[in-house]
């Protein structure tokens, strides 16, 4: 109401000079905010990544059990840890157009047993608001696949060629992707590895299939004799239009998750999914630091034994507390990768790495540095 319809003593105003309307411009992008911020709520996504695991499990069942390989770090919320067979890192940056390449970095040759043991295997990604698929599914996995197939099985041309999902890529990009493999297998080669070891670990060359919530392809192929089945699974339900308009549903709410999750982590969700869905919006982030702590608190009491890093005879990986001293006695060098570099030892090489992304770069660097003390 204006001062003028306060002085006179009207409740209410009389004409339209009275009526003082607030910003429409801000309201309306207040209000967009909000609906926004509703629509990708931590609740939202939980249901949301709920909804696309059970499609992951109708696709196990439809492939015969193919044990579930998640792609890191998104496919791994899709799948329950008691049904997850092991993962892989195949990132779609190394699958965007004109930048194709065959990652030197992340072979993710330990999918290599895993497929031969069971006639294949599924390999489970999301992506996000308006893709069919991600990247890695559709280029990424295909490249490599290629390199593998005509590195390792030389003798069989029929999978050499690169394997697109249908319809989906330019011709003209195919080719490019194409061109581009010998000189893949070629650097692949260089790396001298053990490629005898690699055909007896696969067993059979690669078959691609594809399956997501738009359609299974090719759509009567099951695992086989003479190959290995590998199925690209994308998780989740293609979205053309806004979070606001699907009634909460978020295509690949996983994806991204140290920006939304509060630090929840897939298996401490997995774990706790009846009492995250019955917990309110608001109470989630302290419910959330309180199942992680509780997590944190059970793992600092585990021993973890180191995992042999194949084909070297003397690397192993594990987990460990901060600071943990017990585990030197068991190793000549042991090399923690997040302690205070300040707090190294004779017997123990802090490197100070980050979390998340930047871990790995900082891994890199640091080992680059210190070379001269591992060997």
């Amino acid at each position: 109401m204006s001062s003028e319809a306060r002085t006179t003593g009207n409740a209410y105003p009389v004409s339209l000079s009275e009526i003082e309307f607030p910003s429409a411009a801000v309201s309306v992008s207040q209000l967009l905010t909000s609906l926004r911020r509703s629509a990708l709520s931590v609740t939202n996504r939980l249901r949301s990544i709920e909804a696309d695991a059970r499609f992951v499990s109708q696709v196990a069942d439809h492939y015969g059990g193919l044990p579930l390989i998640a792609n890191e770090r998104c496919g791994s919320w899709y799948i329950n840890p008691t049904q997850k067979a092991g993962s892989v890192y195949f990132k779609s940056t190394d699958g965007h157009t004109g930048v194709w390449e065959f990652s030197f970095r992340r072979l993710n040759l330990q999918v290599l047993q895993i497929a031969r043991q069971r006639g294949g295997c599924i390999i489970v990604d999301s992506t996000r608001r308006g893709k069919l698929m991600p990247d890695a599914l559709s280029k990424t996995v295909p490249i490599w696949t290629a390199v593998l197939n005509r590195a390792l099985f030389p003798s069989e041309p029929a999978y050499h060629p690169v394997q697109f999902p249908p319809n989906f890529l330019p011709p003209s990009e195919e080719a490019q992707i194409e061109k581009r493999i010998d000189g893949f297998v070629k650097t692949f080669k260089e790396l001298k590895l053990d490629l005898d070891q690699l055909r007896k670990d696969l067993g059979y060359p690669i078959r691609i299939a594809w399956a997501n919530q738009t359609y299974f392809y090719p759509t009567t192929l099951q695992k086989g004799v003479g190959y290995n089945l590998f199925v690209l699974c994308s998780a989740s339900r293609r979205v053309h239009g806004a979070e606001a308009s699907e009634g909460g549903y978020i295509q690949g709410a996983g994806d991204d998750a140290e920006k939304w999750s509060h630090g929840l982590t897939p298996p401490v969700f997995w774990g706790n999914r009846d009492l995250l869905s019955s917990t309110d919006e608001s109470d989630l982030p302290d419910l959330i630091q309180e199942l992680i702590s509780k997590t944190d608190s059970h793992n600092n009491g585990d021993t973890k034994v180191g995992v042999h890093v194949r084909p070297s005879s003397n690397l192993f990986i594990c987990q460990s507390r901060p600071n943990d001293l017990s585990i030197q006695g068991d190793y000549d060098l042991v090399i923690a990768c997040n302690d205070n570099p300040d707090l190294s030892t004779a017997k123990k090489l802090n490197l100070g790495c980050g979390s998340h992304k930047l871990g790995s770069r900082d891994l890199r660097s640091a080992l680059d540095k210190r070379l001269n003390v591992i060997f």
